[in-house]
């Protein structure tokens, strides 16, 4: 439990680190990796991308902001934002023709909406039966019902937020529901991905003693212990990504006369502040959990190959049970994960506006986990199927006690103990 909690403290150290931070710089209010943008006085604004955009010759103040652009409006006057928009900058701020493109692309303004749209849907039904059924019909006290409780709830909270991603996109990426809400999706959405990982990584782990090491594992597989490493699976997502929530988000762009959230930011906010801020939060809450989930999973596959049991039907499905949580751990969010790391080690080289349209993209396909999860972890389990088959047709459903008796033949090590470890991968 020990490096869980130093791990929980490096977390919660980052916002205080952040803070630090934002009080030397002069743009002390606004981060993350996002689009650029630059004040609006008449001048060139540098296309991120490599080109070339606009009249006059841009020139950098030194300030963080290359000043510039023929992209806002022409004359100097303040910004009028809307309702729901805080002003930032006394003069108008534009942004590069590149990223100017693909705020107004129907890859933002169409596929990601719809994309989110399914997902809320299939998310939504699958998640709530999920919990309903793991509260009031399965033993809510074995552990790894405890974590996947908690993932499930990861990923319904995360589904409740996307209505308003859904109706910002199918706006023109046009924000209308004041700064808190901005900050709240934000910050729920990374919260609600490094949370989802670290209780995969914790589920993976749990599996890896059941399965490994059935016996020594027994005692330390204590409710007591599930429950705390739950919490800090929460309060390191949550203190991670504080920030997010504390901070502005929400941008007026004068050409497109709208207002966007998280998706645009000043540029020396993101050369300085995101620069680190991001690559550490990722390093912590995807780089080392990725690794010990990938390891606990290869040491589960090798132990039921080499395992001696009699039902090789059971067997092989276990294994590629196995096999296709690590793959969906991997592809849902490992491209986004990977993208970001490379959007900000880079980003005061070779800045580019295309790096974090490709993150939106990556990010929006990595939803699709809060549908997968339940089918993986909870409606791959045998007993959850006959629960819920027991919801819709009512029939005679195995006593608890029966599972319980079989969980202490399991631990006392029978000569049927081999075919008790692909069991332990589908409860």
């Amino acid at each position: 439990m020990g490096w869980k909690v130093q791990l929980a403290l490096w977390v919660a150290l980052l916002p205080a680190i952040s803070a630090l931070k934002r009080a030397n710089s002069s743009q002390s209010h606004v981060f993350p990796k996002s689009f650029a943008t630059y004040l609006d006085t008449g001048l060139e604004i540098p296309d991120l991308d490599g080109k070339i955009e606009g009249e006059g010759s841009g020139q950098y103040d030194g300030s963080g902001f290359r000043d510039g652009s023929g992209f806002g409006s022409d004359d100097n006057k303040s910004i009028v934002p809307d309702a729901n928009s805080k002003e930032r900058y006394a003069e108008p701020v534009v942004i590069s023709k590149t990223a100017e493109q693909y705020l107004t692309s129907q890859w933002m303004t169409v596929f990601i909406p719809c994309t989110y749209t399914i997902v809320f849907a299939v998310g939504l039904l699958l998640n709530c039966i999920a919990i309903l059924m793991m509260r009031f019909r399965m033993q809510f006290k074995k552990p790894t019902v405890i974590y996947m409780m908690n993932l499930a709830a990861a990923d319904l909270l995360f589904v409740l937020l996307l209505p308003l991603k859904i109706a910002y996109h199918f706006s023109g990426n046009n924000w209308g529901f004041g700064s808190f809400l901005c900050r709240l999706v934000t910050g729920g959405f990374y919260a609600y991905m490094y949370c989802s990982v670290l209780l995969m990584m914790c589920i993976s782990i749990d599996r890896f003693l059941a399965i490994v090491y059935p016996i020594r594992s027994a005692s330390w597989r204590s409710r007591g212990r599930t429950v705390v490493f739950c919490l800090v699976s929460w309060l390191a997502a949550i203190g991670g990504t504080l920030p997010l929530f504390l901070t502005e988000q929400t941008m007026y762009i004068t050409k497109l006369n709208i207002t966007t959230c998280h998706d645009v930011q000043p540029l020396s906010a993101l050369q300085n502040y995101s620069s680190y801020y991001f690559p550490t939060l990722c390093f912590l809450l995807f780089v080392i959990p990725l690794l010990v989930t990938s390891v606990c999973y290869i040491c589960i596959i090798s132990t039921l190959h080499s395992a001696n049991v009699t039902n090789k039907c059971k067997k092989t499905r276990a294994i590629c049970l196995a096999v296709i949580v690590l793959l969906v751990f991997i592809v849902c969010f490992a491209p986004s994960n990977i993208i970001l790391l490379i959007h900000y080690l880079h980003f005061n080289y070779s800045p580019s506006d295309s790096l974090y349209f490709a993150y939106l993209l990556c990010v929006c396909v990595g939803s699709v986990s809060c549908c997968l999860d339940p089918l993986i972890y909870y409606y791959a389990s045998t007993l959850f199927q006959i629960h819920f088959q027991n919801l819709l047709c009512p029939r005679d459903v195995p006593e608890s006690g029966n599972s319980q008796a079989e969980s202490q033949r399991c631990k006392r090590g029978t000569s049927s103990s081999n075919d008790c470890s692909y069991k332990k991968l589908l409860v």
